[in-house]
Formats: structure tokens, C-alpha cells, sequence
């Protein structure tokens, strides 16, 4: 009877029991090498597609072949041999996103890297989406400021840009990027630094500059180090980019800094051998152009109807001497709305920033650069071109007319006060009141200490007698002549008497 009743209780759990069938698509790595690997088998895997190998180390597919699928590894793969399992995972490779991110240093796997515990997130965006399309897009017509006089009055950066900052190693291409995102402080900008193989010590520095200037909250740090996977690497920019199109599809403005694309290219360039993809020019596959251009075309401003945000993009890249015409400066180059050129032999002058104004260019942030700037940059623009030119016919020795001395007196002044320390950044007001007293010819004939000390006193003046223009600066209202003359004369006055 026991039995009987054993019996009726097993038939009848197995009647209420529903059999689920799980899928699960295995393979072995059939070889590895440097960061990558081909698997064999796994038919049904698509482009980009995780795939989680033993010690839970993960990898991305990015070739598919015949009989087997070339894959980069995103962790450490020292423990994968031959023969070890494969899984596929079914997902894209995609990034933790919210608000939670502010203030925070993370991988571009969303693994945090500052030791301050796991963090909340709202959703997972993939790294590569398409491009937001045309006509979901607005005019870029809003600066974004960056404190920097010689950036903001001759290459002027859009909110919804992508800027180009190129130069050699060690001329001050971090530290213009640092600076505009340190200018953007309380002003509710979202700012992305995402460090693509540098040395962990330089993005450690990073960090502490943004805390001691206090935009560290407002910003995020996405870092793959020279010590990572080149796979690492090569995702970082996109899931930075992601990143900012969460706060950007919410309404906010963002601002990516990559640094730099030359590791990246470099990265992808490593990527492509290892797996036998045909190499072209410098042994780069013949893709490295799309990689980038597919990046950057992600930057942009939406429509009042999208929301109205806009993500600002600074690539980075670095050139060798000088030698913008290379195959990775000229694609980027191709591919952005401007670029910052800065020079090798400006630096070793002590000129910083060493911007050289004669290649620099911003094709679209002329028409987002404030109204008062037309008042004071237009002339000044013009006059410092001439200067230029002028100054190489100093060299010979040649004998010059009063008025070309006078032209070259105003020229050095120019260049002085184009001249600024890291950190020391101003406001668009400040920036146009210094301009406008270089324009009257105040600064002529002063050596770079009394520069310095005059604009001081420009800038104390400003503040003292003319504050209220800084509204009209910033509301879009173009100075009038009176406007700047009524300035002019005041700093004349205070500057004649050597108070």
C-alpha cells in the first residue's frame, strides 16, 4: 500500500513537471595568440557577438571564417589554452549606463577602476549603434567655451562639434582637452574622458586635476591602459560614446574627450595581423578609416523634437614630427568639422598654448561663437596673419618704415596675450575685454611680464566698472562701438597713470 502511494505521488509530480530545454552553443579554442584566438566551429555566432571562454574571461568576435571565428580578447587571456571551452553568449557586447556614472572611473567593460564599490545602473547600452539620422539633428549654433583665448577666439568649438586636437608628443594636447572640460564647471555639461592606452599614472593625474578643480563629480573617466587587451582598447572610445548618448537622448549636453586615436588605430591596427586580415597602408587594415568615421559621426545636436542635446567630441591624435599629412592625422582630419593644431616649435619657445593659429581651423564654430567676439576677433584675426608674415622679413635684417615697426610691435603683443597658463581660464566677457584693449594698442611694446600685469588690471577694471556686460556677452548681444570704446578708454586711463 506504501508503495502504491510512492508511486502515485512520483507519476504525479512528473505530470506537473514542465521540461525546459536549454541551448547552449559550445566550441574549443583551436589556437591563441597575443590577445587573440580563433575558435573553431560555432556556426550560428555573429559579428561582435561575447563570447565567454574558461576563467571567465570573455572575448568579442570579429572575424568570421569558413570553419572558425577570429576573436580579441576583452580580459586577461594568460590562463586560455588550446582546447578550452567556448560559449557563446547570445548578446552584443554593450555598457552599464546612469546616473551613477558621475564621478566615477570605469572600464569600457562598466568594471569600476576607483575602488569604490559596484554602483546602481539603469540600463545596458550596446558599445556601436548606428548614427543618429540627419533629420533628427539641429544646427550647431551654441558655444561650447573652453577658457582658452586662443581657442575660443580663433578655432571656437560648437556644442554638437567634433574638434580635432593634433600635435607632437608632449605639446599640450591633454592639458587643452583637461582645460575645456574643467571650464565647463557648474554649468551642467556631462564630461567624458576616456583614456585610450595611456599610462595608468597619467590618467591617475587626470583624475586628481579634475577633483582639485572641482568638475570631478560632472564627470566621467572611461579608461582601457597601455596594459590592457589591444580588444580593450579598441571598444573604449565606442563605450564612452554610448555613455554620452544616454545623457545626451535625456536632454543634457555632453563632452567626450578621446585620448588618443592614434592608440586606438594602433590597437585596431595590432587587432587585424593577429587575425590575418589583409594589411594596406602602414600596415593598417583597410577599414581604419570606417572604425573612426563611425565613431565620430555619433557626435552631434539633436532637435528641440529629439530633446535638444548635443554630444561635443575632442578627438586626440598624435603626430610625428609635425607631419600632419600622415595616414591616420588625415583621415581624422577628413572626418571632423576643424582641427587644433598645435606646434612642436612653439612649445620648445615657451609659447603655450602652442597653438598655431595658421593651421588651426574650425569649419562650423563660427556660427556658434558669441556675437561680441565678431566685434574684437574679426580685425584681430586679420592683423595677426599679417604679423606673421611680417616677422619672417625681421630675420634678414631689413630696414622697416615706422608703421611696420608699429605693426610688429602690435603683433608680439598679440602673441602674448594669446599666451596662458593651464588652470587659468576666462570667462567669454574676460576674454573679449582683453581683445578689445589689444585691438586699442595697450599692450604695444610691453615685455611678457607687463603683459601679464596689465591684463590684470584690464581684467580688475572690467570687473569693477563693466560687469553688467558680461550678461550682454553671454545673451547673445553683439558689443557696440561706444560700448567698447567707453572700455578702451577706461583701461587707457587707469594703464597711463600706473595704477
Amino acid at each position: 500500500m506504501k508503495t502504491e502511494r510512492t508511486f502515485e505521488a512520483v507519476a504525479k509530480s512528473i505530470d506537473n513537471t514542465e521540461a525546459q530545454l536549454k541551448k547552449e552553443e559550445v566550441s574549443v579554442v583551436q589556437s591563441i595568440s597575443s590577445g587573440t584566438a580563433i575558435v573553431s566551429g560555432l556556426e550560428n555566432v555573429e559579428m561582435d557577438e561575447l563570447l565567454q571562454f574558461e576563467h571567465n574571461v570573455q572575448g568579442m568576435v570579429q572575424t568570421l571564417n569558413r570553419n572558425s571565428v577570429g576573436v580579441v580578447f576583452l580580459s586577461n587571456p594568460d590562463k586560455i589554452k588550446a582546447g578550452d571551452r567556448v560559449m557563446r553568449t547570445g548578446r552584443v557586447l554593450d555598457v552599464p549606463v546612469s546616473e551613477n556614472l558621475l564621478g566615477r572611473a570605469i572600464n569600457p567593460l562598466g568594471e569600476v577602476l576607483d575602488g569604490k564599490g559596484a554602483y546602481a545602473y539603469d540600463e545596458r547600452r550596446p558599445v556601436e549603434v548606428e548614427a543618429v539620422p540627419i533629420m533628427d539633428r539641429a544646427p550647431v549654433d551654441t558655444p561650447l567655451q573652453t577658457g582658452i583665448k586662443a581657442v575660443d577666439a580663433f578655432t571656437p568649438i560648437g556644442r554638437g562639434q567634433r574638434e580635432l586636437i593634433l600635435g607632437d608628443r608632449q605639446t599640450g594636447k591633454t592639458a587643452i582637452a583637461l582645460d575645456a572640460i574643467i571650464n565647463q564647471k557648474g554649468n551642467g555639461t556631462i564630461c567624458i574622458y576616456c583614456a585610450i592606452g595611456q599610462r595608468n599614472s597619467a590618467v591617475a593625474g587626470v583624475i586628481d586635476d579634475l577633483q582639485k578643480y572641482g568638475v570631478a563629480e560632472q564627470t566621467i573617466v572611461v579608461s582601457a591602459s597601455a596594459d590592457d587587451e589591444a580588444g580593450m582598447q579598441y571598444v573604449a572610445p565606442y563605450a564612452a560614446t554610448s555613455i554620452g548618448e544616454y545623457f545626451m537622448e535625456r536632454g543634457r549636453d555632453v563632452l567626450v574627450v578621446y585620448d588618443d586615436l592614434t592608440n586606438h588605430a594602433r590597437a585596431y591596427r595590432q587587432m587585424s595581423l593577429l587575425l590575418r586580415r589583409p594589411p594596406g597602408r602602414e600596415a593598417f587594415p583597410g577599414d581604419i578609416f570606417y572604425i573612426h568615421s563611425r565613431l565620430l559621426e555619433r557626435a552631434t545636436k539633436l532637435s528641440i523634437e529629439q530633446g535638444g542635446g548635443s554630444l561635443t567630441a575632442l578627438p586626440i591624435v598624435c603626430t610625428e614630427a609635425g607631419n600632419i599629412s600622415a595616414y591616420i592625422p588625415t583621415n581624422i582630419i577628413s572626418i571632423t568639422d576643424g582641427q587644433i593644431y598645435l606646434s612642436a616649435q612653439m612649445f620648445q619657445k615657451g609659447l603655450m598654448p602652442a597653438i598655431d593659429t595658421g593651421k588651426s581651423v574650425s569649419r562650423v564654430g563660427g556660427d556658434a561663437q558669441l556675437p561680441a567676439y565678431k566685434s574684437v576677433v574679426g580685425p584681430l584675426k586679420l592683423f595677426y596673419a599679417q604679423f606673421e608674415e611680417l616677422e619672417s622679413f625681421t630675420k634678414f635684417g631689413t630696414q622697416l618704415d615706422k608703421e611696420t615697426q608699429q605693426r610688429i610691435a602690435r603683433g608680439q603683443a598679440v602673441r602674448q596675450v594669446l599666451q596662458q597658463r593651464r588652470f587659468s581660464l576666462l570667462s567669454a566677457a574676460e576674454q573679449i575685454a582683453v581683445f578689445a584693449a589689444t585691438n586699442a594698442g595697450l599692450f604695444d611694446g610691453m615685455d611678457a611680464a607687463q603683459i601679464a600685469e596689465a591684463q590684470n588690471t584690464v581684467l580688475k577694471i572690467f570687473h569693477a566698472q563693466f560687469g553688467k556686460l558680461e550678461k550682454a556677452v553671454l545673451d547673445r548681444r553683439k558689443l557696440t562701438d561706444a560700448e567698447l570704446s567707453q572700455m578702451t578708454k577706461a583701461f587707457k586711463d587707469v594703464l597711463n597713470s600706473g595704477e
